[in-house]
Formats: C-alpha cells, sequence, structure tokens
C-alpha cells in the first residue's frame, strides 16, 4: 500500500491510489552523461541469462537535497534524515516466474549524490499496486518517497516493481510470495552491478524493509537471504505494516470489520484473481463472484486499470461481492483457498540472527497490528525477541509508514556505527 490516502474525496484505503498531486512531483530531468547499458528489453531473458543478470539501465530522476525535503514533504515525511540529493534509475534484469522459468522484472536503484565510497544497501519493497505505472519504476509517486529517504541518508537502495508491474510482462502474481522474494533477491543482485557501473560500489550489506504487501516480502526475503546462497548479508529487518498472517489475522479482520470494507472488497478481488492464475481456486468467477462481477472483477486486474478505477468498478462490502459459499471460505478457508493462504503465510516462522523491529499502528484498518502481533509470536517461539513499534491510536495504514520510515533509517544509521 502507499502511504497516500483520501485524495479522491472517498473513504478508499487502497494501496497505491496515486493522485495528480504526487504523480505531478516535479524532478530534473536525469543527467545525460549517465549512459544507459545496451538494452535488452524483450519479454523474457534467454534461458542461459543467470538469474540477477543487469540488462538495461535507464536513468529516471535527479533530485538534489531541497527537492528530495521537498518531495517528502508531500505526504509529511520527517526529513531530518536527508542529508544528500539521489539519482533514480530503471532496471531491467533477468529473473524467474512463478513456475521458474526465465522472465524479465524491472526495479527502482536509488543512488545517494556524495555520502560513503562504498554504499551499503537497503532492499525496499513496496506494498500493493495494481496499475504497472505505479510501481517504484513507474511513475513517480507514492512508491519513490521511501527509496529516495533511504538514499538520501547515504544508502543504495533496491526497490524491485515485483513480477508483472512496472516494465515487466505478464499479469502480476498478487500475494505470491515466492516469485516475490526471487525477483527481490534479483533486483538486489542487478543493483549491486548497475551501482558499480554508476561508479557508487555498493557492499554486501543488506538491510531489508518494506511497507504492507512489502512488509511481508521484506520478512521472506530476510529468511532468504539468511541461508547465504547469495554472498550477500543480511544486516537487519524493519518491515511496516506487513499482512504476515493471512489465516490468523488478515482474513479474520476482513469478517468481523476490523479491515475496512472498501479496503477488503479490493484486497479480496485482487486476490482471488491472482491467485487463480496461479493454482485453480476456481473454475469460473461466477461461482465467487457475484452477478455482474463475475464478468468484471478479473479483468479489472490486468495492470492497465488505475487503481482508482478498479475501486469505482467494485461493491462498496464483501457481502456485495462474494457468492454466500466463498463469504464461508474467507471465513474459513479450506480446499485450494487454505493451500494458497498456507503459501502465503509463514514468512514471519523463522529465525533471524539480526534485529527486527515491526513496525505497526494501533489504527490501522488496512493491514490489521494484530499481523506484527502474530509476526512477534512466530519469531519468539523461535527464541528471537522483536519490538513491536505501534505508532499509536491515531496511526492508520498510511500514517504508520509516514511515521515508521524516518524512524527505520535512524535505526539503520544506528546499527550501521555499532
Amino acid at each position: 500500500m502507499t502511504m497516500n490516502q483520501h485524495r479522491t474525496g472517498l473513504r478508499r484505503s487502497i494501496d497505491a491510489v496515486l493522485v495528480a498531486a504526487v504523480l505531478a512531483l516535479v524532478v530534473a530531468p536525469a543527467a545525460p552523461a549517465m549512459a544507459t547499458t545496451a538494452t535488452a528489453q524483450n519479454t523474457t531473458a534467454q534461458s542461459s541469462t543467470a538469474r540477477g543478470t543487469l540488462l538495461s539501465v535507464t536513468p529516471l530522476a535527479v533530485l538534489d537535497r531541497a527537492e528530495v525535503v521537498a518531495a517528502l514533504g508531500t505526504l509529511g515525511i520527517d526529513p531530518g534524515t536527508v542529508r544528500y540529493g539521489v539519482t533514480a534509475h530503471r532496471l531491467t534484469y533477468a529473473t524467474v516466474d512463478p513456475q521458474g522459468r526465465p522472465t524479465t522484472a524491472t526495479g527502482l536503484l536509488v543512488l545517494p549524490v556524495g555520502g560513503p565510497r562504498r554504499l551499503d544497501l537497503v532492499s525496499d519493497t513496496h506494498g500493493t499496486v495494481a496499475h504497472r505505472d505505479s510501481a517504484p519504476s513507474g511513475a513517480p509517486g507514492d512508491n519513490r518517497l521511501t527509496p529516495y529517504l533511504h538514499a538520501a541518508a547515504g544508502r543504495a537502495v533496491a526497490a524491485p516493481d515485483y513480477l508483472g508491474l512496472g516494465g515487466g510482462p505478464g499479469p502480476h502474481p498478487y500475494m505470491d510470495t515466492r516469485s516475490a522474494v526471487t525477483a527481490s533477491v534479483d533486483m538486489i543482485k542487478a543493483a549491486r552491478t548497475a551501482a558499480d557501473r554508476l561508479g557508487r560500489p555498493v557492499s554486501r550489506d543488506v538491510y531489508a524493509t518494506g511497507f504492507s504487501q512489502g512488509g511481508q516480502v521484506a520478512m521472506a526475503l530476510g529468511r532468504e537471504l539468511s541461508r547465504g546462497r547469495d554472498g550477500l548479508t543480511l544486516r537487519a529487518l524493519a518491515p511496516m505494516a506487513g499482512p504476515y498472517d493471512l489465516a490468523g489475522s488478515e482474513l479474520p479482520g476482513i469478517t468481523d470489520g476490523r479491515v475496512a470494507p472498501a479496503t477488503a472488497v479490493f484486497y479480496l478481488s485482487y486476490y482471488l484473481t491472482a491467485q487463480n492464475r496461479l493454482r485453480p481456486l476456481y473454475r469460473n468467477p461466477a461461482e465467487v463472484f457475484r452477478g455482474a462481477y463475475a464478468q468484471t472483477v478479473p479483468a479489472l486486474f490486468d495492470g492497465e486499470h488505475l487503481e482508482q478505477d478498479i475501486a469505482a468498478g467494485l461493491p462498496g462490502t464483501p457481502e456485495e461481492l462474494l457468492t454466500p459459499e466463498w463469504l464461508a471460505n474467507i471465513r474459513h478457508p479450506h480446499g485450494p483457498l487454505a493451500a494458497a493462504v498456507a503459501a502465503t503465510d509463514g514468512s514471519c516462522d523463522w529465525r533471524p540472527a539480526v534485529p527486527v523491529r515491526l513496525y505497526a499502528g494501533a489504527a490501522d484498518t488496512d493491514v490489521p497490528i494484530a499481523n506484527a502481533r502474530a509476526c512477534a509470536a512466530d519469531l519468539a517461539r523461535h527464541g528471537v525477541r522483536a519490538r513491536v513499534v505501534d505508532q499509536g491510536p491515531a496511526a492508520d495504514h498510511s500514517g504508520t509508514a509516514i511515521r515508521s520510515a524516518p524512524e527505520v533509517v535512524r535505526w539503520f544509521d544506528e546499527l550501521a556505527r555499532s
């Protein structure tokens, strides 16, 4: 989810409703001296291309320190850690799809203008978006702000678009944890190559953070990096407002009212449509969606519809969206849906050997704070004490990220000095 809300005049607390004020962020034209690599923007990588191979670099923006501060100010993000200007680049790189077949993906690399000779790297994984240009390397908007914040503090930032978003081919496999992790690992590899070519070499230390969907991805990415297979060293985990616990927190929150109805409808529509592409949940959308929604809902999640247009095409409550059978299935998942939920969950069910902080908000009606508490409980069962940083009763979903992101930067600064 992005941090921007209530800008359409409707209560649409949905990830990434990008409005004109944010889409119109003024950025300086890319410096012509930043030449791109030879581009290979075909829809799939050659089968012989290794995962994480950098295929192209496209300059997107150059912001001086004052422009970074101004961009952060559009959402009221504390600019106290901004020390440098930044440069932003779209990377295209080789990765694999959910079936393990070669494909390509894109992501945003942000580098500080100045700072240490060798940069540590932040992996910043974004929240739910449905339009491909709402991803970090797409149109300027909310999903560039936390990468700018971290880079302006003196670190390189790799912000993957995930599969099927940005310039990647095909539909986005929403909430498919495994492919989100492979795309994120491969983005880090490509970012290290690109940074080196741009004269800003990057260390093997990775600080992982992310918001909403990206919070869940960050925890799963941390587990993958902790296995040491990619030559990278995980230093810390600081996810924000992640849906770590669909079975025990998020889906119950949808059915008992802790998740706002309009948000619940968006999430359910997106999740069921995307998961059905990966593993058959149903044969006919009419089994799941009521009336005309059986024809209209699947077509909305093609990567080409803006989030606000999708919201306008959905009903106001889950009861209006789902058939009675599938409403009961959401309340008590069984069969293929239970298997899909189990494949999504479990991102906190491991033992990190690095510090972990879980940022959340008591007033979050998109991803209830119960998700963070469940994650902390999973970690505790492995002997890891993770602090849940509750941003308080005034912090809704967006507010949690706005308050938390600068705190994460300061915490990473403390850890880097230790």
